[in-house]
């Protein structure tokens, strides 16, 4: 059973269509392969990540907030 699609239409760069249709001419691709797999990997992996805060990051800001604590008591009065 296929796959149920939807058309689209958006207005895009002229120039970043350009690379997307000589991309997919170079590798054998049709556009529509190359459309849904960007869109793919922009859900699964971009989005997600937006939402997430690294390890490292939260660490500093801990360290910095446990440092510093006594002058943000002092500045929230």
């Amino acid at each position: 059973m296929p796959k149920a699609t939807v058309k689209i239409g958006p207005a895009i760069d002229a120039k970043l269509y350009q690379r997307l249709v000589a991309v997919a001419k170079q590798n054998g691709q049709s556009q529509r392969h190359l459309l849904e797999k960007a869109i793919e990997h922009y859900l699964r992996d971009v989005v997600p990540s937006q939402h997430v805060v690294r390890s490292e990051v939260m660490a500093s800001y801990r360290h910095s907030n446990e440092k510093f604590r006594k002058l943000y008591e002092k500045l929230a009065k």
